[in-house]
């Protein structure tokens, strides 16, 4: 395994943990800054729609830069934000710290995946963006735990510094590990990268994200009201039982890896497949302590396992200019992300009780199963054309129909 994959999943730790840390320091926030919780929860909001902005902003601003430089001062940006958050003196300037933080968050991600995935062989690429997630599968399972522990014994701010600390690690883990992948004359245009949304399997693939992602969050953003209210657990559990849910992320984003590097659309539909009926089953026995346990790891499991697969799926049919692709993918995550945690909500405010949300997350994600046929089909017809046409080898064309038609071959 190259070294620079470790690298990466630091900052995707580092990044994880930003984002999701401050959920269990809310009250502490609020108290210090004199602010309701609510307003707090916009250091949450406020990160999430940075994200997407960064993701597609920053990621299209630099796609004429070196690719390694722009992943070093992504972290730069990245320790500059948990750094003016820590030492924040009032909710504004907490806030600002946030957005800059949450900037670099799509970007690199985004970047990263493409720059993951050049580090091995092509058969081996969502296995790599896989480990670079890793981190941020760990940020949930070790880190947000920790985090929120150090945070409650030594005040919010310490979470933060360390946060800023592991980004000097990811810096130089980064500066050292990671090879400068590509000279001046290699570098491509933003013109070259819009082309890559010319494809309809690229947006078709975003749309699988955004529902995929959406449905799995829409059930998971209220379920300590669900443990609690429901299934009766007392409030000291829902930390560890968060626990659980982040070891089912970090099986599934293994696994998930593993299968997609065999088939990416084969490994989509199951694993969204199961994710629905994980879902319903879940909302149907959430009543049960012992059924609870087994649904939070599969659920884990089976939602963050789509990840691998839909990053390199994604980055496959955009061809030579993945990068903006990329990054507009990992927007699509956040954006899923508050579609489903605002469905989950109006089924709550609707007086349809704590397991609602899983019932919406389901549907959603049924959506996402349908949607994700339709483009494998359409995908398969693409290939099946290409080969009918007959396209004199070598040629533009040819070359063309071939990045389109192979996208979702074992060997990609």
């Amino acid at each position: 395994m190259p070294l620079g994959l470790v690298a990466l999943a630091i900052g995707a730790f580092g990044i994880g943990l930003t984002e999701f840390v401050i959920m269990g320091l809310l009250p502490e926030v609020a108290a210090d800054f004199g602010v309701s919780e609510a307003a707090a929860g916009w250091l949450i909001s406020g990160y999430a729609l940075a994200v997407v902005v960064g993701a597609l902003v920053l990621t299209a601003a630099t796609t004429r830069l070196p690719r390694k430089p722009v992943l070093l001062g992504l972290i730069v940006l990245f320790i500059v934000g948990n750094v003016l958050t820590a030492i924040a003196e009032d909710y504004s300037l907490a806030m600002i710290g946030r957005i800059l933080a949450a900037l670099c968050h799509g970007a690199f991600f985004g970047i990263g995946s493409v720059v993951a995935a050049s580090l091995v062989a092509p058969d081996k690429k969502a296995g790599a963006i896989a480990i670079m997630f890793t981190g941020l599968t760990a940020a949930n399972v070790l880190g947000v735990p920790f985090g929120t522990f150090l945070g409650q014994q030594l005040g919010w701010r310490s979470t933060f510094w360390a946060i800023a600390a592991i980004g000097v690690l990811a810096f130089i883990g980064i500066a050292a590990l990671v090879p400068t992948l590509h000279s001046p004359e290699e570098r491509i245009s933003i013109r070259g990268e819009l082309r890559a949304f010319r494809s309809s399997q690229v947006w078709l693939s975003l749309l699988v994200t955004v529902l995929a992602y959406g449905g799995m969050f829409g059930a998971f953003t209220y379920i300590a009201y669900t443990l609690t209210e429901v299934t009766g657990f007392p409030t000291t559990a829902v930390p560890w039982l968060l626990v659980l849910f982040g070891a089912g992320l970090v099986v599934g984003n293994w696994l998930g890896g593993k299968l997609a590097d065999r088939s990416i659309d084969a490994t989509l539909i199951g694993f969204i497949a199961a994710l629905v009926v994980i879902l319903a089953l879940f909302a149907l026995f959430a009543g049960s302590q012992i059924a609870t346990i087994i649904a939070l790891f599969l659920m884990g499991g089976f939602g963050f396992g789509t990840v691998p697969g839909l990053q390199s799926r994604i980055m496959n049919y955009a061809g030579q200019a993945p990068t903006l692709a990329s990054g507009a993918n990992i927007g699509a995550f956040n954006v899923g992300n508050a579609i489903g945690a605002w469905a989950g909500g109006v089924g709550i405010a609707a007086g349809l009780g704590y397991t609602s949300p899983i019932w919406i997350g389901a549907i959603i994600t049924l959506a996402a199963l349908a949607v994700m046929i339709i483009t494998a089909a359409a995908g398969r017809r693409t290939q099946t054309d290409a080969a009918a046409a007959g396209v004199t080898a070598g040629s533009p064309t040819a070359a063309k129909t071939s990045e389109n038609a192979t996208a979702d071959s074992p060997t990609r």
